[in-house]
């Protein structure tokens, strides 16, 4: 792997999200993002000249590329840490269902992110903690998830989880464009041994307040920052950079306090 970066960050971190083309991510870097997100959609299609581009455009910048595979075949997933070569590898794979932890999930888990460490020292690997919405925190295991797969892991991410049987991407956690039980995730920050990113639901108008809250090492945005079709519909994969702009800034200033 070209970069072994430091665990721990400095200063409020931004991460943002479905970052799939060059174009797109050097106007990322342009906006003051660290953290530069693409997605492997399929064992089918894993290989994306485009965001391997993305990938080196964000490495060429100084900022740090991670990536998501939406499957775990640790045979594909290795496959695209090596074809792309990201900072971070990310997995976002639900592990519950309510409050009971799906155990042989969980142990596919720890198996895949021990081996990705073993095998790929330089790649930190980021693991999504789901947390339910506003008031519903107790529904989920959160900070026993933490706790079992924090050996394994180098940062972690909130995301919401929907009380629903049905997630905005089947299997996963994230994009639900809800806001998480901010207690839960305070509680998650001040118990991890690992920096902790807050995702779900922030935007530029609720993310000052929800850090200060929670005191992540950092904030994600997803959905809120991206384009409006013309029924006011978030496009995904598409941002809309004066959002963005507005979301680093606000963590910019909220790191300062």
């Amino acid at each position: 792997m070209v970069n072994c970066l430091p665990i721990i960050p400095f200063g409020m971190i931004v991460q943002i999200y479905e970052i799939q083309e060059p174009a797109e991510a050097a106007l990322m870097v342009e906006c003051g993002v660290d953290h530069i997100g693409g997605v492997v959609l399929s064992v089918e299609e894993w290989k994306i000249p485009a965001l391997r581009e993305s990938v080196a455009v964000i490495r060429d910048a100084g900022s740090r590329s991670s990536l998501i595979p939406l499957f775990g075949n640790p045979d594909f997933v290795y496959r695209v840490i090596e074809y792309y070569d990201p900072d971070l590898i990310h997995f976002c794979e639900i592990i519950n269902i309510g409050k009971d932890i799906d155990e042989a999930v969980l142990d596919s888990c720890i198996t895949l992110q021990s081996a990705v460490r073993d095998r790929f020292p330089g790649v930190r690997i980021m693991r999504t903690i789901p947390i339910a919405e506003p008031e519903l925190g107790k529904n989920i295991p959160t900070l026993e998830l933490a706790r079992r797969l924090e050996p394994v892991s180098d940062w972690f991410l909130t995301d919401t989880m929907l009380s629903s049987a049905t997630q905005p991407v089947a299997g996963h956690v994230g994009i639900t464009g809800k806001i998480c039980d901010l207690g839960v995730a305070s509680d998650l920050v001040k118990r991890s041994g690992i920096p902790v990113i807050l995702a779900g639901g922030l935007s530029p108008t609720n993310v000052a307040e929800s850090l200060r809250i929670t005191k992540p090492a950092g904030a994600d945005t997803c959905t809120a920052t991206n384009l409006l079709d013309s029924s006011g519909k978030p496009i995904r994969f598409r941002k809309d950079p004066e959002k963005v702009r507005r979301f680093v800034q606000e963590c910019r200033n909220s790191g300062e306090l």
